[in-house]
């Protein structure tokens, strides 16, 4: 992806480290993501793994076949079990009203203050010539076609020309 809203409760803070940096963090939920992890361990355990062919609409499970059985642990075939302090913090349903624009292509770090509406966010990311993608700024029209879509990718190419997602979303917009 690119650029996506994140709701906050009102005065959240992403935490961020001894420098004042940001600290990337996946948006979740870590509830989900951990026990989907335990449970494919498991089934590492048992000779399965994950049948990709039928994910994400099922999940089911087929026996492990050349290249899982050349590794030597389910880390080193799916990667390492989900930390909660890697996520955004699970809320309570309801209590994050606010709205914040992140950078999840790598980062998962915001890239505004939050607010409660989609078109002030937009008015102030375009007034603060927030990144669209890399260098490339964004019109408030088109921050607010992201804003309500959630989302857009990072970078498209249309016609031999590259533009920020933010700015694909308002010509093609989803909402």
């Amino acid at each position: 992806m690119g650029r996506q809203i994140r709701m906050v409760p009102k005065g959240w803070n992403h935490p961020t480290d001894i420098k004042g940096n940001h600290i990337p963090l996946m948006k979740g939920p870590y509830s989900k993501d951990v026990a989907e992890w335990d449970e494919e361990f498991e089934r590492w355990n048992n000779g399965e793994v994950l049948d990709y062919s039928t994910w994400p609409e099922r999940r089911t499970f087929k026996p492990k076949e050349k290249s899982a059985l050349e590794c030597e642990s389910f880390e080193e075939w799916h990667g390492k079990r989900p930390v909660k302090e890697e996520y955004m913090p699970e809320w309570p349903e309801g209590k994050a009203t606010m709205l914040v624009m992140y950078e999840d292509t790598s980062e998962g770090t915001p890239i505004s203050p939050a607010f409660e509406t989609p078109e002030a966010l937009a008015r102030w990311l375009a007034n603060n010539n927030a990144s669209a993608f890399g260098g490339m700024t964004a019109t408030y029209e088109q921050w607010l076609a992201t804003c309500k879509a959630g989302w857009s990718v990072g970078m498209v190419m249309e016609g031999g020309r590259m533009m920020s997602g933010v700015e694909f979303e308002a010509q093609h917009s989803r909402t």
